[in-house]
């Protein structure tokens, strides 16, 4: 039961998200606020150069509102009154860098009030981490709205840690994207920092998970001991966290990865022969994530701008 309830969600929020008239384009503020991008990036490049950690927390800000509701600024959004926001929801406690966006949205509004999205603005930024972190670049379309609506309960869609490759499959097809388009943009884990409370349940009890290298896992539980009540514990997700390249491909041949729903892309033919391909074409792995991000990030469903990214008008 609990199954078909998720399920029905996911189908209430999609409605919402494919909903008509939300067309993108690339010249969208050419004539109403043509430094918007520039703003973007130049804030962007000033926390990253004080913070090197700002660029991960901006792809998954941006991945994780993408996947609620579309990419609407939802995840922005501040828990008011008897509702409990996305921001403050289990799947997104250690997100960070929310700073980067409402210091990017002031500077907008200074010189373009009422035009330029959250949504926007949180999509430049994800392009601009990406660039930062030593990877491609991409123009981003433009003209999404933000949202209204921004629920915590409704974080049980994201993809977790533990799933397995149907459970993948289906998370990602209910948003329209291809399994191509599942193992690229997993490929966004070459960035950042994992909580050990997302890969316990490989390592623990010993020799649990027949698929992870047993050297690795030891490592991991020497990082993340039994019974630890630390909050911050954890592992890089591969030994080059601050730059987009393609080892998180060839970590996962080497049966190295940190998440189940990582390893699993070696238990479909498609996305094990796409996980041969990125390990061995670092080309190969920059041209497809770009494709899959830009289609990730088209997929829009918001209503207004707002003029404080962490509250509704």
């Amino acid at each position: 039961m609990a199954f078909n309830v998720a399920f029905l969600s996911s189908l209430l929020i999609l409605s919402v998200v494919f909903s008509p008239g939300n067309a993108l384009s690339l010249n969208y503020y050419d004539k109403t606020c043509p430094t918007a991008e520039s703003i973007v990036t130049n804030t962007v490049k000033t926390a990253t150069s004080r913070d090197i950690t700002v660029p991960a927390a901006l792809l998954r800000m941006h991945f994780h509102d993408c996947f609620i509701r579309g990419c609407d600024g939802s995840i922005l959004l501040n828990s008011k009154g008897n509702n409990k926001a996305e921001k403050d929801a289990p799947p997104n406690g250690s997100l960070h860098a929310f700073f980067v966006i409402d210091s990017a949205k002031k500077q907008i509004e200074s010189v373009c009030p009422g035009v330029v999205s959250c949504a926007d603005i949180l999509a430049f930024a994800a392009r601009d981490a990406v660039v930062l972190s030593g990877g491609p670049t991409w123009d981003v379309p433009k003209g999404r709205k933000d949202g209204r609506t921004s629920r915590a309960s409704e974080t049980t869609s994201l993809p977790a840690p533990t799933f397995n490759i149907s459970q993948l499959q289906q998370n990602f097809r209910q948003r329209g994207l291809s399994m191509d388009d599942l193992a690229a943009l997993l490929g966004a884990h070459t960035l950042g920092f994992a909580h050990c409370s997302s890969f316990e349940s490989r390592i623990y009890p010993q020799n649990s998970d027949p698929t992870l290298n047993p050297t690795f896992a030891n490592r991991l539980r020497s990082l993340c001991p039994v019974n630890h009540k630390a909050k911050n514990l954890g592992s890089t997700n591969d030994p080059s966290p601050t730059t987009f390249d393609n080892t998180y491909y060839r970590l996962l041949l080497q049966q190295k990865s940190l998440f189940h729903s990582d390893q699993a892309l070696l238990t479909n033919p498609k996305t094990k022969g796409l996980v041969y391909k990125f390990a061995s074409s670092h080309k190969a792995f920059t041209e497809a994530f770009v494709h899959s991000i830009i289609k990730l990030s088209s997929i829009t469903g918001g209503q207004e701008v707002r003029k404080d990214c962490r509250v509704v008008n």
